[in-house]
């Protein structure tokens, strides 16, 4: 039940603020904070539980008819991610409680931010993998509308929609993923699934599915490109959802489905670490470019995304655990180092490090925070990024195959990090040469000193990354309980400060040294930057698609929305034709007892089917409706002749009134109608219509023949006395065993009543204005009428 309260807590606490958003004011974000105070509190409560080895569960119905239940368990794996993030929740609400000015819809951005945090932590609770995929999309929903927050900016729209686009159609992705291993499994709770560990070619691409959803969620190649035009977001959106929480869904999947398949599926392991590889490697690469502080800390995201997906994807126990301790070590510093951008550019109104210089003077606290949280990212000791970092090294030296080229691949995309983690600090917060300001670079004196509170969510986050790595055991327990509930064996490692000299020191300290030069040294590599720069990138693959995409709907648009009724009309009875027609056609029986029961019926019939054909032959208006109408009575004949006579009655006041009004509006109208021209010709006409009509009685004989019951007639019978306290059958089914078909129809006489009226008022006002035939009348009442609305009526 405290999982469920937590989660409950966010619903309630983002319809509050939704509500009163607008009279709260920029104190809606600190009422916003209850939420994830509650889910921390929550955490902190079954911690020494789950810290024992017990699972937090909780199980309702959700559908019970489909078998759906709302299942909960929390390990200590997701124990650690609700600590992620209901803890940096709460500190991002603070945040955001001064990031912002007042502003009207800061309860809409709440709502949303609140929202956002429920969901995820639904999603790394949830047991049931349908439960799962409802959170997974929510988290996609609410980033979408938090990143195009600035609804006018053109740029946050786009990148909005572009963000959607691709998490959107991982979320597809990942939903059949689920549904083919729920289905090879035989059962749809996670856990079950990750017990059973089915094998096959279904199970295969259920994983090839899921792979697609949870690459698209991290920002892995190709699809890491949204995550830096997510920057359009406000940054306390920036500091949480695509820095510390969205983003690790895809790794929380990973982390979960990889230990249990790894050693049975071959390509696992070798497409997670290419994949991750290759994302750490072109994430750095393209964080040494740029200028813009939060593009910068962006693409270094990406890398960071890409080297947690490189060390779960082994499934090795100390990989994984590796990577439960670079999972943790990241969402703080890089949590940090948002926040600190947002400091900057509220009080030098820029984030281009070409224009800022000497700003460290004026923010302190900001600086020293940042700077922390910058050297560990770059794994410098003592702080918890480089016992995160020795952690991935030594799991890295210890494997027994690959051991080469993934410490190849994590020296390499480290040594990246260094370097770009200088240029943040560097670029942000020191003074430069002239040559390397732009001419409008900003004088510091200019730049005022932020406020206490903003700065402090920041700084906690910092003095956790130095606490955790000087007082190791807490957390040491915690991430070794983590990575147990992840794969066997991952709870026997644990994380140390110094593990004496060996290589993953020394690759540490190379790692340094080669970040500094290469930071040092950026021009003399810039050929190699102009040279990928030629290479097409993933943005312009997607924006090319899209643009295909938008020429093929206005193409298929051209052709299937012509504006032409025959088109339309021969496309829906088309549908008709093939999709029942093609079920008919795999040996429906159909069965003809009797044509007609009597001679009258059969006369009758002939007499609709007469009728019918008139309808589509006459070239006469008044013709037209009179043998259209023919029809309708013919039909209520047939009714009377079943005994049906309610049914009789309904269709012949239907059809009366629907005669009458066609009377009333055709007599306006010319006499004679065109035929309306078909590109297809007169052929296509016949044997589309023959094609409808056979369809249709071949259909009734099947459903007649397909009967296997007596029908309802004996049931009536038997319970009309004792259920419906009536001896009179008709009476009991008119108003019990049917009344609101009863209430129906006498709805439907009631309008009748009512039309026939109105055509009796409308038929005596056109009287006593005059035969149309005789001339046009008189324009002026109309006028009139048309200038001075009735009371109540808008004009």
């Amino acid at each position: 039940m405290p999982l469920v309260g937590a989660l409950a807590a966010h619903v309630i606490v983002a319809l509050v603020a939704g509500l009163a958003g607008r009279r709260l004011g920029r104190r809606v974000l600190l009422l916003a904070a209850v939420a994830p105070a509650v889910a921390l509190a929550v955490a902190v409560a079954v911690a020494p539980a789950v810290l024992a080895g017990e699972v937090q569960t909780f199980s309702a119905a959700w559908v019970p008819g489909m078998g759906l239940t709302l299942d909960l368990a929390l390990d200590g794996f997701g124990l650690l991610m609700w600590w992620i993030i209901a803890g940096i929740g709460v500190l991002i609400f603070l945040y955001a409680s001064r990031y912002f000015e007042e502003r009207d819809d800061l309860g809409r951005f709440a709502a949303l931010l609140v929202t956002f945090a429920g969901a995820m932590l639904l999603l790394t609770s949830a047991d049931d993998v349908y439960t799962l995929f409802v959170a997974w999309e929510i988290t996609s929903i609410t980033s979408y509308l938090l990143i195009g927050f600035k609804d006018d900016d053109t740029a946050a729209r786009a990148s909005a929609l572009q963000a959607l686009l691709v998490t959107g159609g991982g979320g597809l992705a990942l939903l059949g993923g689920l549904v083919l291993l729920a289905q090879a499994a035989g059962t749809s709770s996670m856990s079950g699934i990750l017990a059973a560990a089915p094998t096959g070619g279904a199970v295969e691409a259920g994983l090839v599915l899921l792979l697609l959803g949870a690459m698209t969620k991290s920002a892995q190649v190709p699809f890491h490109f949204w995550l830096p035009g997510a920057m359009a977001a406000p940054t306390p959106v920036s500091a949480y959802l695509h820095s510390a929480t969205m983003v690790k869904a895809g790794i929380y999947l990973l982390a979960r489905f990889g230990p249990a398949f790894a050693p049975t599926v071959d390509w696992w392991t070798t497409t997670l670490v290419v994949v991750g590889g290759a994302t750490m490697l072109l994430g750095g690469w393209r964080a040494l470019r740029e200028t813009d502080l939060k593009a910068l800390l962006a693409f270094g995201t990406v890398s960071q995304l890409g080297f947690i997906v490189l060390l779960v994807g082994h499934g090795d126990p100390e990989m994984v655990f590796a990577g439960v301790a670079v999972l943790l070590a990241h969402s703080l510093f890089k949590a940090t180092l948002f926040m600190s951008v947002g400091v900057v550019d509220h009080a030098a109104h820029t984030r281009d490090i070409r224009r800022l210089q000497g700003i460290g003077r004026i923010m302190p606290v900001t600086a020293v925070a940042a700077t922390l949280a910058a050297a560990s990212m770059a794994g410098l000791i003592p702080l918890f990024g480089f016992v995160s970092k020795e952690a991935a090294l030594y799991a890295a030296y210890h494997l027994d195959v690959g051991k080469i080229s993934t410490l190849v691949l994590i020296t390499a995309g480290s040594v990246l990090t260094a370097a770009y983690a200088i240029r943040f600090v560097r670029g942000t917060f020191m003074d430069k040469r002239d040559d390397e300001l732009r001419r409008d670079a900003v004088d510091p004196a200019d730049v005022h000193a932020p406020d206490r509170a903003f700065e402090l969510p920041g700084a906690v986050l910092t003095v956790l990354t130095v606490v955790f790595a000087l007082v190791l055991a807490p957390i040491d327990e915690f991430v070794g309980v983590a990575g147990g509930s992840l794969v066997a064996g991952g709870d026997a490692f644990h994380l140390e400060l110094w593990h004496g000299l060996g290589t993953p020191l020394y690759l540490s300290t190379a790692i340094l040294v080669l970040g500094a030069v290469l930071w040092r040294y950026q021009s003399a590599v810039g050929p190699l930057f102009r040279l990928t720069e030629r290479v097409p990138e993933a943005r312009s693959a997607y924006r090319g698609g899209l643009r295909g995409l938008f020429e093929l709907a206005d193409r298929t648009v051209s052709v299937v929305q012509p504006g032409s009724l025959p088109i339309y009309l021969s496309v829906i009875l088309l549908t008709l034709v093939v999709l029942p027609g093609s079920v008919l056609l795999r040996g429906v029986p159909v069965q003809i007892d009797e044509v007609a029961s009597s001679p009258l019926q059969a006369a009758v019939a002939a007499g609709i089917i007469a009728a019918a054909v008139g309808t589509a032959v006459v070239r006469k208006r008044l013709s037209t409706v009179l043998l259209l109408g023919g029809v309708g009575f013919g039909v209520a004949v047939l009714f009377v002749l079943h005994g049906a006579p309610d049914l009789a009655l309904t269709q012949l006041l239907i059809d009366t009134l629907s005669v009458g009004i066609f009377v009333l509006v055709l007599r306006r109208l010319p006499e004679d109608f065109t035929q309306p021209a078909f590109r297809f010709g007169n052929g296509a006409r016949i044997l589309i219509s023959v094609a409808v009509g056979g369809l249709v009685t071949v259909l009734a004989l099947a459903t007649t023949s397909a009967r296997s019951s007596t029908g309802a007639a004996s049931e009536f019978l038997a319970r009309a006395l004792p259920e419906g306290g009536g001896k009179n059958v008709v009476n009991v089914i008119l108003t019990d065993f049917r009344a609101l078909d009863t209430l129906g129809e006498v709805t439907v006489l009631a309008v009748a009543a009512v039309g026939v009226l109105s055509m009796v008022r409308a038929t005596r006002r056109d009287d006593s204005e005059g035969d149309p035939a005789d001339g046009p009348v008189d324009a002026a009442p109309d006028s009139d009428i048309a200038t001075e609305p009735s009371a109540g009526v808008p004009s």
